[in-house]
């Protein structure tokens, strides 16, 4: 065995028995131990042997309370243990705090999601974007953004040319281009409608007010400690580069203990204040079909029972980079319980996934601090919510 083999071996099993510890620190915390533990466990430490994971940060909510599994260590260069306070960049899934800050803003009456853009950023008004909805920021249908925002583009004044000059490539509500810039502009006009700077409405109304303490755009000094360190593909350390609308579309870092709230206070088992809960329900009204995937305010939705390939199909890379034909529900489809509601979230070093089924009560929160694919973090999710289901 060469010595690089040899150095991996022992950091691999070190790597298992932190993680076992935690756990074993985890059941010593809980009275009640489900069947469902060690086989959560095998899988969980199976996919980290898989893809080199350093730290893996797992909550559920079953029978209406929460239980927290925690393996591998935040920092390779710490060692200090994941925990469910530990913080994790959760990509994309932040998308779903922008569109519930835009339900709130509505609830509020501060804004409509039938707005046009230029009601709340006049400088737009006459171009292109302006014959589109806030529904179709939220929902990828405006009519063919990119995924990212050309580099080009620096600073507000440079957004806003964009925005003035963009041409669409597809009629609004024909066509699904999963893309940063539209849900980020939603925002961004969210916040504005509430005369507050995104971050700010984030952090100190949003978070607030569903009692997420323990999640920022900017994580403060004094959290610093909690911040996990994200590994890329090749293992080396990295952390996400803030840019123009990225705090709107991929910039929260939360705990699994502040997103299982979240999933808990959306299936209605955590009560919350009545425009929030209005402003929960309104982000799980479905406007577009394609093939068995239902798209809510970001949020994507499946008839539940839902099978695994279903599943994997719906968040495949072809969702996420090409531009797909939709079907417009008219009228719109109501919150429903018999789904499986999800979102996927990645950045360079980090990967994330919620979902949760309204009618069984049940959800999931998976964090790693590592690039890794999307198909092991639903293949986990779903063999655990199965498993639970059943029971």
């Amino acid at each position: 065995m060469t010595r690089m083999r040899l150095i991996h071996k022992r950091y691999a099993t070190l790597l298992l028995l932190a993680s076992s510890a935690s756990f074993g620190n985890l059941a010593m915390a809980n009275a009640e131990r489900s069947p469902i533990d060690s086989r959560l466990q095998e899988a969980a430490q199976q996919v980290m042997q898989q893809y080199n994971i350093p730290g893996l940060a797992i909550a559920l909510t079953v029978d209406g309370k929460p239980r927290f599994y925690n393996y591998g260590v935040a920092s390779k260069e710490t060692q200090q243990a994941v925990t469910s306070d530990t913080l994790f960049e959760i990509g994309s899934i932040s998308k779903t705090f922008t569109a519930t800050l835009a339900t709130y803003a509505q609830a509020s009456g501060q804004l409509s999601l039938t707005d046009s853009p230029s009601q709340h950023l006049p400088q737009l008004r006459g171009g292109a974007f302006d014959q589109v909805t806030l529904i179709n920021l939220a929902t990828h249908t405006a009519g063919g953004f990119p995924l990212q925002l050309p580099d080009e583009v620096q600073n507000r004044a440079q957004l806003m040319d964009y925005f003035k000059g963009w041409q669409p490539k597809y009629a609004p509500d024909t066509y699904r281009s999963y893309a940063n810039p539209s849900i980020g502009m939603l925002g961004m006009i969210a916040a504005k409608s509430m005369n507050l700077p995104y971050e700010e409405a984030l952090e100190h109304r949003l978070f607030p007010m569903l009692g997420m303490f323990n999640s920022f755009i900017t994580v403060p000094a004094n959290k610093l400690p909690l911040y996990a360190q994200g590994y890329n593909k090749q293992d080396v350390p990295v952390r996400v580069n803030p840019g123009v609308l990225a705090a709107e579309a991929y910039g929260v870092k939360t705990s699994s203990s502040d997103l299982i709230r979240f999933v808990e206070e959306n299936l209605g088992i955590t009560p919350v204040e009545e425009k929030i809960n209005r402003a929960l329900m309104d982000t799980r009204v479905g406007y577009f079909t394609h093939g068995a995937m239902t798209q809510d305010l970001i949020w994507e939705q499946y008839a539940y029972p839902v099978q695994l390939n279903t599943l994997l199909d719906g968040n495949a890379n072809k969702m996420i980079y090409e531009s797909n034909a939709v079907t417009p529900l008219n009228p719109p489809l109501a919150p429903q319980q018999a789904v499986w509601v999800n979102k996927t979230g990645s950045t360079g070093g980090f990967s994330a996934y919620v979902a949760f089924v309204p009618e069984k009560k049940l959800g999931i929160v998976l964090l790693a601090n590592k690039s890794y694919p999307i198909e092991p973090r639903i293949r986990l999710a779903h063999q655990i919510l199965s498993e639970l289901a059943e029971n």
